[in-house]
């Protein structure tokens, strides 16, 4: 499937509304605390990107050379159920984005509209990720 120009920007278009109620969710009480699942995006490409680097691409055959990109997502995975959320496609992911703000408000060091906020900004943050992804993915052929 070929994304297109209108691909693009309905996906960037997404991806600023996402942004912006993070962002807003944060301003607007004047507690910064939901901007926290910010950084889970920054983080997030870390360990995927040094276990695929670390890792042989070239030797498909070879059944060691998954060992790195296995410990990769298990680091992945502790990451992600400590809420620290790493990259990954997986419904966990969405969980530990969901949690800290959930956790936050739970604690009453944010708002209830605050947690909202920063839920639907997050989830559509995350599926614009996703649909990327899903657009621009490259076939590789042997």
């Amino acid at each position: 499937m070929a994304a297109g120009l209108k691909t693009i920007i309905a996906l960037s278009f997404v991806l600023a509304i996402g942004f912006l109620l993070v962002i807003l969710s944060s301003a607007l009480w004047h507690n910064y605390l939901p901007l926290l699942v910010v950084a889970t995006y920054v983080v997030a490409p870390l360990p995927n990107f040094i276990c695929g680097r670390c890792a042989n691409p070239e030797d498909f055959m070879e059944s060691t050379g998954s060992a790195v990109v296995d410990f990769g997502r298990f680091c992945t995975g502790f990451l992600v159920v400590m809420g620290v959320d790493l990259e990954g496609v997986e419904a966990d992911e969405t969980v530990a984005r969901l949690a800290l703000p959930a956790l936050l408000a739970h604690c009453a060091l944010i708002q209830y509209s605050a947690m909202a906020m920063s839920i639907i900004g997050g989830l559509l943050i995350y599926g614009t990720i996703i649909s990327f992804t899903m657009f621009f993915q490259e076939e590789q052929d042997f």
